[in-house]
């Protein structure tokens, strides 16, 4: 089930990941890089990025169309997307696990990925911290 360690080459073009920010498939071609997307180091920060971007849009409308005083409407707005952010990160592993089994995942895949990707980063310090400790900068 393990990944590949390098960076996958095929991303999906602005449209396509506006499209997949905002909850829709994208086609199998991109399914590696949504491997990467989920399971990445800073998977949790990519899925603020997307969350960001559908709060973005409504939180715009909001704010044009509500009357009121502007200071009010924008205020309003930023408590709702926080509560909203706040509520959607109680969920994240579920949202995450939920977009990788739409791409064809079984579940419990995420977990397994990012257990392997952690496993190896903390395998490679180790490696690295003996080769300082007992080889030294001269690699003796």
């Amino acid at each position: 089930m393990g990944s590949p360690p390098h960076r996958p080459t095929r991303r999906p073009g602005p449209i396509r990941w506006f499209w997949y920010a905002l909850g829709g498939r994208l086609p199998g071609r991109y399914r590696e890089w949504l491997l990467h997307d989920l399971t990445c180091r800073t998977w949790p920060l990519r899925h603020l990025v997307r969350l960001l971007t559908q709060l973005a849009p409504v939180a715009a409308v909001l704010i044009a169309v509500v009357p009121g005083p502007l200071w009010v409407r924008v205020m309003g707005a930023v408590g709702g997307s926080v509560v909203g952010l706040l509520y959607s990160y109680v969920f994240l592993y579920e949202a995450t696990e939920r977009r990788a089994t739409k791409a064809g995942y079984p579940p419990g895949a995420l977990r397994v990925v990012r257990e392997e990707r952690r496993a190896g980063r903390a395998l490679q310090r180790a490696a690295d911290d003996f080769e300082r400790t007992w080889r030294g900068p001269t690699g003796r």
